[in-house]
């Protein structure tokens, strides 16, 4: 378990890294966005036959950030939506 949360904040960090642009989350987010991407590399590479969920695989890894990146851009725009609408 303390594994997966340490791979859960390392694909985090690494999705903000690949992610262009400053984004304003925080620690915890990123882990559980790391966490979710986890989840669902695991998902997709044991739907392929590649691994289990919690197996670290090569696959699994990649999907894991790729996952993890568009879960943070999800993150920013509806941050970013609720910031405009408390300005008006």
């Amino acid at each position: 378990m303390i594994g997966f949360i340490i791979a859960g904040l390392i694909i985090g960090a690494l999705a903000r890294l690949i992610k262009p642009g400053k984004q304003n989350l925080g620690l915890l987010a990123t882990l559980l966005l790391g966490l979710a991407g986890s989840v669902i590399g695991g998902v997709i590479a044991n739907l392929l036959g590649t691994g289990d969920i919690f197996e670290l695989n090569i696959l699994g890894f990649v999907v894991a950030v790729i996952a993890s990146v568009l879960l943070i851009g999800v993150a920013e725009s509806m941050s970013g939506r609720r910031n405009r609408s408390v300005r008006r």
